[in-house]
């Protein structure tokens, strides 16, 4: 049987569609292409994909759209590849659903990376029978039964949003989160100046985990979007 991952990719401007896809056929990956929205849809539905390399400026709908509709049935990961390098627009195509984003130009290592992390985290989801009880990164454990978290076996005391930060990020490793995405899973809503208020517990939990908080290891910021836990 063929497990190769299978993944679409949505991209009309066709060099960097043949540079993507021939990435991915060295790289042993199956895949199906189209250079329009509408029928990047289709696709997904019908070859239901194991990942989606999607760009924002497709000739027949945009992106945004595209992932909207995607997303009204499946949770297949998308990362996006787009020229749109403001940063509202990345938190919009976060916030609406996609997993990943990568601005033009890119280097295809850090985008196969960036696709090795997305098929890991769905693997993970597709693979859990029961709640998450652990998740360890390189020194970093967190024991979700026992509430305790560990650097290099050294118990971390957190406060109770701190906890709730480190075990969202856990869940969701690999992923950029947005800070609308934290603030609405940690606090349930608004807090009151929200992002602001966000980096503040979030310096505080980075102090407690990383060695050093102005190169961290563990908690990574995507400017003005938001955190990702590293994932290897």
């Amino acid at each position: 049987m063929d497990n190769k991952p299978y993944i679409l990719v949505i991209e009309d401007d066709k060099p960097i569609r043949n540079f993507i896809t021939a990435s991915l056929e060295v790289q042993g990956y199956k895949y199906i292409e189209t250079d329009k929205g509408f029928e990047g849809i289709a696709l997904s539905m019908s070859h239901n994909p194991d990942l989606i390399i999607l760009d924002l400026g497709l000739p027949d709908i945009d992106g945004l759209e595209v992932i909207e509709k995607i997303r009204e049935w499946t949770k297949t990961p998308i990362i996006i590849v787009s020229a749109r390098d403001n940063e509202r627009q990345k938190v919009e195509a976060l916030d609406r659903g996609a997993d990943d984003y990568l601005t033009k130009p890119f280097g295809i290592s850090e985008l196969l990376a960036r696709i090795r992390v997305s098929l890991r985290h769905r693997q993970t989801m597709e693979d859990k029978k029961e709640v998450m009880k652990s998740f360890k990164v390189k020194d970093l454990n967190v024991d979700f039964e026992k509430r305790k978290v560990t650097i290099e076996g050294k118990e971390i005391h957190l406060t109770p949003i701190e906890y709730k930060l480190i075990s969202l990020l856990c869940k969701h490793a690999g992923k950029v989160l947005t800070h609308n995405f934290i603030i609405h899973e940690v606090w349930g809503g608004s807090i009151g100046n929200e992002t602001q208020t966000l980096r503040v517990f979030m310096a505080s939990l980075r102090r407690k985990i990383e060695k050093n908080t102005m190169n961290p290891e563990y908690i990574h910021t995507e400017v003005g979007v938001g955190y990702r836990l590293v994932d290897d």
